[in-house]
């Protein structure tokens, strides 16, 4: 099948598949037993990541959802609550998971633009008294996946975390797309991480991995993380193969992402061009475009149906919205031709 007539799947940067150099690197793993001991190529993995973010020590998961549940359980004594942004990916697309394994509460917290600012939390700590849950930490995310892949803007992350820290407040960021985040905005990501005490990041998303995320930290809590990931099934053995994917895609494909963003403002703009389509506050940060669906024009459902007839894939998000995402595996060539298609529509 030529390109032409293949299918374009922007429903997520996880449909991405190894490059070759990548499937290469996985053969040639040095191998260990991660649960016993160490495997040699994810301790060189986790070293890496723990470098790049600036923190003291990392440990390869198996999912995103798995480091950010590890982490807030960490952070988090049972039977208290964490803060948290209404539409965060850890609120909102894990299932609750942190009160079904770990017996926390979320306060979630209405934002205009899926940013929280020190003004939004002000009141949300709750008072030290038998009737009220303990407050223990607070949760962001960046990019914000159901705000378009939204960058967070530093200063606020900065006036947050510092106010959090002034209550004793532990804080954690979902940093799913942080290499995103950190090729649209400029800044390292070293820097968009030193305001938390941990990090998530992930392997699968961006960069273009087949399976993986990674939890960054201090010492003593990755040792804490690491009890936690065997409670939760997620100690993997010769996951070096895997580790192998993720090592490549943090060496060489992190300075890539700014094709996926080009990619993402151009068909952004076919969006705004078809009468059926528009730009969420006609606003795009990196990879995601999310768009409302004009409601004489039918469902997002009924959306989805024809654009995939024609050849082009994404995802609902709800009645009158749909996503695309770009990743890896979107050629140029690819790109125009969602962008007819959407013209078309």
């Amino acid at each position: 099948m030529t390109e032409a007539n293949e299918l374009i799947d922007l429903r997520s940067d996880t449909v991405t598949k190894p490059t070759e150099e990548m499937l290469q690197a996985m053969l040639e793993a040095e191998l260990g037993d991660d649960v016993i001991d160490v495997d040699p190529t994810l301790e060189k993995l986790e070293i890496l990541t723990a470098e790049i973010l600036g923190k003291e020590s990392a440990i390869f998961m198996p999912s995103g959802t798995m480091s950010n549940q590890i982490a807030i359980r960490v952070h988090c004594d049972r039977g208290t609550e964490f803060l948290c942004e209404s539409e965060c990916h850890i609120h909102h697309y894990e299932q609750g998971a942190y009160a079904q394994l770990s017996g926390l509460v979320a306060k979630t917290i209405y934002s205009t633009d899926g940013s929280l600012r020190v003004a939004d939390l002000q009141d949300c700590i709750s008072p030290e008294n038998e009737h009220f849950l303990r407050t223990s930490a607070l949760c962001l995310e960046n990019t914000h996946n159901r705000w378009g892949g939204r960058i967070q803007p530093q200063k606020d992350v900065l006036e947050v975390c510092s106010w959090a820290k002034s209550h004793g407040l532990s804080t954690h960021l979902d940093g799913a797309r942080l290499w995103n985040a950190a090729a649209a905005s400029g800044i390292e990501p070293s820097e968009l991480a030193a305001p938390f005490d941990t990090v998530s990041v992930c392997f699968s998303k961006g960069l273009g991995a087949p399976v993986g995320s990674a939890l960054i930290g201090p010492k003593n809590f990755i040792a804490e993380a690491r009890r936690a990931r065997k409670l939760f099934g997620g100690g993997m053995r010769q996951a070096g193969v895997l580790g192998a994917a993720a090592l490549y895609a943090l060496e060489n494909h992190r300075n890539r992402l700014c094709e996926d963003h080009a990619h993402a403002k151009q068909i952004g703009e076919a969006c705004g061009q078809s009468q059926s389509l528009r730009v969420r506050e006609e606003r795009i940060d990196t990879n995601i475009i999310l768009c409302d669906v004009e409601p004489t024009r039918g469902t997002a459902q009924d959306l989805v149906r024809s654009l995939e007839e024609q050849g082009l894939k994404c995802l609902p998000t709800g009645k009158q919205s749909i996503r695309f995402v770009t990743h890896l595996d979107v050629s140029q060539s690819q790109a125009d031709r969602a962008c007819d298609i959407l013209r078309a529509i």
